[in-house]
C-alpha cells in the first residue's frame, strides 16, 4: 500500500509501472471513478515512418485545396466609395 505525503505526491510501485510502461517523468491521468480512483498510463503513440508522413502531409493538403475550391471569392470592385487617405483624415478637424 502506497502513502501520500505532505506534497500529496504517490509513490507508484515499480511492479505496477514496469506492467503499465510508465517510466519517470511520464505524466498520467487520473480520474475520479464513482467511489475510486483510476490512474491512466500515458498513450505511446508510434512514430510514423517517411512515407506515411508524407502521405498525409499530401492528403490533407488536396484536403485543404478542396476547401479553397468550394470557397467563393469576395467581388473585387476598383471604386470602394473611399481612399487610403481618408482613412488617415477621417475625424480629424485640422
Amino acid at each position: 500500500m502506497a502513502k501520500v505525503s505532505p506534497e500529496y505526491k504517490v509513490t507508484l510501485p515499480r511492479e505496477i509501472a514496469d506492467q503499465f510502461g510508465i517510466r519517470p517523468g511520464d505524466e498520467v491521468e487520473w480520474l475520479a471513478s464513482g467511489d475510486s480512483i483510476r490512474i491512466l498510463p500515458p498513450v505511446r503513440q508510434t512514430p510514423l515512418d517517411r512515407e506515411t508522413r508524407l502521405r498525409l502531409f499530401d492528403e490533407a493538403t488536396r484536403r485543404q485545396e478542396q476547401r479553397e475550391a468550394r470557397r467563393s471569392p469576395l467581388p473585387r470592385t476598383g471604386d470602394r466609395g473611399w481612399t487610403r487617405e481618408d482613412l488617415y483624415t477621417r475625424g480629424r478637424s485640422d
